[in-house]
Formats: structure tokens, C-alpha cells, sequence
């Protein structure tokens, strides 16, 4: 039954039932490493053994990200990091070719550039918003297609419907990561999409308290072998993390809601100040993909980035001039957040690349929380007049 009910009725109930034995109605932590068996005949008799191959608690939490994906099942992780490198552990060998987004996390694109050429696995990095050039890149040995909608700094949007079809048509696989707007805001597995990776520690947990990752399948054979990826490298999430992910998505739309309100008028404000160059947030109408991430998606998120003007030196003078904001390299949580990317989540890049792909000197990164806007607002203000 649950099913065929909304998305809010599912991120409260998915997954979850109240303790058979006590009546808890918060899934009980099964804070254990073993788990033992009624008989040698009987092994694996409860569905679990061995706290790296399964666990009551983070199979919960794993129904409940496939529930709200659409997915059929899901794997959870003890980062986002390992969601992604446990997809390409999975899906590609030597000899095999894939495609990437050239913006994503920071992480993503190191793992890429600096340790699949060490498996034998040849990558190249594509602007996503340009499905040609996606196209002009596939080869016979193309085993996916990697991309990040909106991306992470610059919020570029990639065409999520287009790309799918481009891969489908192709034999390829279409795997993409919806950690800024969540299923609640986008639907990637309606769009075509194959594989969805998320990074949990964002938007799902909402509370800076966890690090952990999740993929989520439409697809037995892939979710065999992400399992077996996952068990074999032991990129498992605890229980502990699991638990306390499944709270903080209870609210996943309540807080995307009041988060991506408030980012609109943060957005807004910042595209009229003098010390801005330029603002990219998808909501708004001179967002170059403005009409696809309309289309494609519910909502419009909390993330926002600009261009401080003065580079380098005027981003690090904004870092430490803000009060409100925190200085940090999270996102997603119910405090707003401040990130000078070029100097802390995409330092890896080398200059050049990140130049090209839009990832600039002054660029700062706003993870728009729940404060008041008008403090927000009041507190950039401050500090950008400083400058």
C-alpha cells in the first residue's frame, strides 16, 4: 500500500516499522558485528551473518532511499566517496572507457583522474551540459556515463532526460549523482537514469551529524553487483550512521522546502551587489539551464555560487569576514554554510582544468540554510562591503 502513497508519506513510513518485540517506533540500533545462526543448515537463516555484509538497521534505511528514488534497491555506504567508488568498482574494469562531468565533487574527480587510469580504466572529462560532446566521446569500450545535476560548485545543469537516451541508444550506462536536490526535487530513474549515487552526509542527514553514502538500482543484476563491490572493498555504512540518516530524512521536504525559499532570495539579492560579478543558481531565469532544470526537476535547491570580485584574495577575505555563515566544506544542513572551493573542496583540480570548467578564483559556494533570509542577507552584506 505504501507503494502507491506520496513522497512525504514515504519519508516518514518507508522502510521502517515499529519493533516487533518492544513497540519502539524508531528502528532500534542493531549495534552488532555477528550475528548468530539457528544451524549450519540453516546459515543466513535471518538474512544476516557478518555486520559487513548486512545489517537490520541500515537495510532500513537502505528501503527507504529506494522507496523514495523509485529504485527497486539500494546499498548504503560510509560515504559518499564510496557510494561512487563502489560504482566504479562494480561497473568497470581494465580496458574499459567512461565519461565524466568535468564539474562534480571535488572527490569524484580525483578518484577519476588519479586512480581508474591505475586500473586500466581510460576516462575523459566532458562539459555534461553539451550532450554532443558527450557523444563525440563514446567509444565501443564506453561502459558509462557519470554526471552531477546540478553540479558541485558551479550548479551547471546537464540535460538528465538526454543523456539517458544518448546512453540506452548506445548500449551505456547512465549513472548520476542527485545529492543536491534529492528525490524529492528530481526523479533521475524517471528521466532515464540507471544508477543514482548520494552522498547521505548532505541534504538526507540535514544535520551535519554523519558521513555516509547510498546507490540506489532499478536493476537485480546491478544490485548484485554493487553488493558485491560494497562487501568486498568493506565500504559499509554503521548502523549508528544509518539510524540517525533515517531521522534527518523524516523532514527531507519540509527542510528542501524552507532551504530552497530562502536560497531564492539569497540568489536574488546577490545578482543587484556591487562586489558580485555574477550568481548561478538554476530558479533563477539567467541561470544558462534555467528552462532544463525547470523541466526536469521540481524544485531549484539550496545550493547558490558567485563570483566575488577580486579573485582569490577576495574570496578568502569573504571566508573570514562572514559571522552567520559557517566556514565549511559541508552542505546541506540546516545551518547555512560558506566554501571557497578553489582553496578547499576542489584544491585537487589542477588550475587549468578547473578553469575551464567554470570552477574560477573568486567562485564561493552557499549551502542556504535555515536561518532567517533577511539575516543572511544581512550578514553577506557585511562582509561583502568589507572587501
Amino acid at each position: 500500500m505504501l507503494s502507491s502513497m506520496g513522497f512525504k508519506t514515504k519519508q516518514v513510513h518507508a522502510g521502517v516499522t515499529p519493533d516487533p518485540i518492544t513497540g519502539a517506533i524508531l528502528t532500534p540500533i542493531h549495534q552488532s558485528t555477528t550475528f548468530v545462526q539457528e544451524s549450519v543448515d540453516e546459515y543466513m537463516g535471518r538474512g544476516y551473518s557478518y555486520a559487513r555484509a548486512g545489517n537490520p538497521t541500515v537495510k532500513a534505511f537502505e528501503d527507504k532511499i529506494a522507496a523514495l528514488e523509485g529504485g527497486t534497491a539500494a546499498t548504503a555506504y560510509g560515504s559518499g566517496m564510496a557510494a561512487t567508488v563502489a560504482v566504479f568498482l562494480a561497473l568497470l574494469e581494465a580496458g574499459d572507457h567512461m565519461v565524466i562531468a568535468d564539474v562534480v565533487y571535488g572527490g569524484t574527480y580525483r578518484f577519476a583522474d588519479q586512480f581508474m587510469s591505475k586500473l586500466g580504466v581510460d576516462v575523459d572529462f566532458v562539459d555534461a551540459a553539451d550532450v554532443d560532446g558527450i557523444a563525440g566521446l563514446l567509444r565501443p569500450e564506453t561502459k558509462l556515463v557519470f554526471t552531477e545535476s546540478p553540479a558541485n560548485p558551479t550548479l551547471k545543469v546537464t540535460d538528465l532526460a538526454a543523456v539517458s537516451e544518448l546512453c540506452r541508444d548506445r548500449g551505456i550506462l547512465h549513472i548520476t549523482d542527485n545529492t543536491f536536490l534529492t528525490p524529492y526535487y528530481q526523479r533521475p530513474f524517471e528521466l532515464g537514469a540507471d544508477v543514482i549515487i548520494h552522498s547521505t552526509t548532505k541534504f538526507l542527514d540535514g544535520h551535519n551529524a554523519t558521513l555516509g553514502g547510498a546507490v540506489v538500482v532499478n536493476d537485480d543484476e546491478l544490485q548484485q553487483k554493487v553488493e558485491f563491490a560494497r562487501i568486498s572493498a568493506g565500504l559499509v555504512m554503521s548502523p549508528m550512521i544509518a539510524w540517525l540518516t533515517l531521522q534527518g530524512t523524516k523532514t527531507l521536504s519540509v527542510r528542501m522546502d524552507a532551504q530552497s525559499e530562502n536560497a531564492m532570495k539569497v540568489a536574488e539579492w546577490l545578482t543587484d551587489h556591487a562586489k558580485v560579478d555574477y550568481v548561478n543558481y538554476p530558479g533563477l531565469p539567467g541561470h544558462p539551464q534555467h528552462e532544463i532544470s525547470t523541466k526536469q526537476a521540481s524544485g531549484y535547491g539550496a545550493m547558490v555560487c558567485f563570483e566575488v570580485h577580486g579573485g582569490v584574495e577576495a574570496g578568502k577575505k569573504l571566508m573570514n569576514a562572514v559571522e552567520l555563515w559557517s566556514l565549511a566544506e559541508n552542505l546541506g544542513s540546516v545551518e547555512s554554510l560558506i566554501t571557497h572551493p578553489v582553496t578547499m573542496t576542489h584544491a585537487a583540480i589542477p588550475r587549468d582544468e578547473r578553469l575551464a570548467a567554470g570552477i574560477t578564483d573568486g567562485l564561493v559556494r552557499l549551502s542556504v540554510g535555515l536561518e532567517d533570509a533577511e539575516d543572511l542577507i544581512d550578514d553577506l552584506d557585511e562582509a561583502l562591503n568589507r572587501l
